[in-house]
């Protein structure tokens, strides 16, 4: 059956309120049963292994591996269905970079269960052959739809989506990354070609919902959120697109206290979160679903500081 998204119904806002949608494709399931999805996600966490130093800065003692490991841990505990995801900007920031080239980062968010994640400037910044000896590290997906890696070392080692399901839920992700020409040097990018991010999103996003039967799309996006000029953006992008969800951001290192809701191309509400940088928050969105109904509701939206001690 051909899915169409129908006007969503936004009672009281993310953070507390609910959000209806309607136009979900369900497969066989029983009448009233409701399935739950958490998702949790970060972004330029910048080889932030350790937390902030007892500086005196306004991010002092916060962040680190181990307690957003915990943090991850105590959730999947607590939900039977959950994906985490990262926006790019995986690399670049702390002597770990330096000294071990990404493999510190790649196996420290492999031992946490990352799903995907998708590419940001800074994960060039050790060259494209250097990123491919890394990728055995990760045991989940590099997707970016958007880079062209034909006639590079990145060649067929990139998706241009990835599908997970989970409890009967089909959720499509899938990833943009930001312009590289005057940010990344030409050394670095190689023969990489950049392609129209709002052309690719919207060909994706279809092929998803439409031929995959997607209950959800993803996009992981290292556009950023908002610019003084017109640069796209994912405020920009969301009113260019007919088939997202979901937009999980990165790049400006923007702290959003909860996730923003705009209107789509075909006036759809459309979320957009973004959680900083350095790997002090965690991002979580609790999406319920209810199956005979053909809609799924947004329970809440938090964005979580990650503290030691």
């Amino acid at each position: 059956m051909n899915m169409k998204r129908r006007d969503f119904l936004l009672q009281s806002g993310l953070g507390g309120g609910w959000l209806l949608g309607q136009g979900i494709p369900w497969r066989s399931w029983a009448p009233e049963e409701k399935v739950k999805l958490t998702i949790l996600h970060t972004n330029d966490v910048h080889s932030r292994i350790d937390p902030f130093p007892m500086d005196g800065s306004r991010l002092q003692g916060m962040g680190g591996a181990a307690a957003r490991a915990a943090m991850i841990k105590k959730i999947r505990a607590e939900e039977k269905n959950v994906l985490l995801l990262d926006s790019g900007d995986i690399f670049q920031g702390t002597p770990y970079f330096n000294l071990y080239k990404g493999e510190i980062e790649m196996k420290t968010m492999t031992a946490m269960g990352y799903d995907a994640a998708t590419m940001g400037n800074h994960d060039f910044d050790g060259g494209l052959e250097m990123l491919k000896t890394q990728l055995p590290h990760a045991r989940f997906p590099l997707v970016v739809s958007n880079y062209d890696f034909r006639d590079t070392p990145m060649e067929g080692q990139v998706k241009d989506y990835f599908v997970k399901e989970l409890d009967g839920l089909r959720v499509g992700i899938f990833g943009l990354g930001i312009e590289m020409k005057g940010l990344i040097p030409d050394a670095l990018v190689g023969n990489t070609r950049y392609l129209d991010p709002v052309n690719k999103a919207n060909q994706i996003s279809l092929l998803l919902k439409e031929e995959i039967k997607c209950d959800y799309v993803i996009c992981l996006s290292h556009l950023g959120y908002q610019y003084r000029n017109e640069k796209i953006s994912d405020l920009r992008l969301a009113p260019l697109l007919n088939h997202v969800d979901l937009i999980l951001g990165g790049h400006t290192h923007t702290f959003l206290d909860k996730a923003q809701v705009v209107k789509d191309l075909g006036g759809n509400p459309l979320i957009i979160n973004q959680v900083g940088w350095g790997g002090v928050l965690l991002g979580r969105i609790d999406i319920e679903f209810e199956r005979n109904k053909t809609r799924h509701r947004c329970k809440t939206c938090s964005n979580e500081w990650i503290m030691n001690g």
